[in-house]
């Protein structure tokens, strides 16, 4: 399915106060909308960025800094890609603001996707990592 929907700019990551997540604002435009509109995809810690790291890619090892960029790029990998089934799914088709919350609870059937492509791209995720990281 192809989208019309157009990624302006991003913002992020940003730790979200009181959860166990991180965020990235997005600002997202369609060619009949006037005006951009702001997405907000939070990205949960446990569930989503701690099984892409450890079970899904299995990675383990590293300085503080290594660990904290390899973070970075999962967060906005997973962040993109949650922007996209959520836009798959119909819930950026209104113009207004929006906020993608973690794939649980009442959008945990979206986490079948999300955990799909997990496993899909696996291995580009561990050669950007080693590319990038060295690890």
């Amino acid at each position: 399915m192809s989208s019309d929907l157009i990624v302006l700019n991003v913002m992020g990551p940003y730790r979200e106060p009181r959860e166990s997540a991180f965020s990235y604002d997005y600002s997202v435009q369609r060619p009949d909308w006037a005006t951009p509109q702001g997405v907000r995809v939070k990205v949960s810690i446990e569930l989503e960025l701690d099984y892409l790291k450890h079970s899904v890619l299995a990675i383990a090892g590293g300085s503080a800094g290594q660990q904290l960029r390899i973070n970075q790029i999962l967060l906005r990998a997973i962040a993109d890609k949650k922007l996209e089934i959520a836009d798959a799914d119909g819930l950026l088709a209104d113009r207004r603001d929006v906020m993608v919350g973690p794939f649980m609870d009442d959008l945990m059937p979206l986490f079948g996707q999300l955990d799909q492509w997990m496993k899909a791209e696996q291995h580009a995720l561990r050669k950007t990592i080693k590319d990038q990281i060295g690890i």
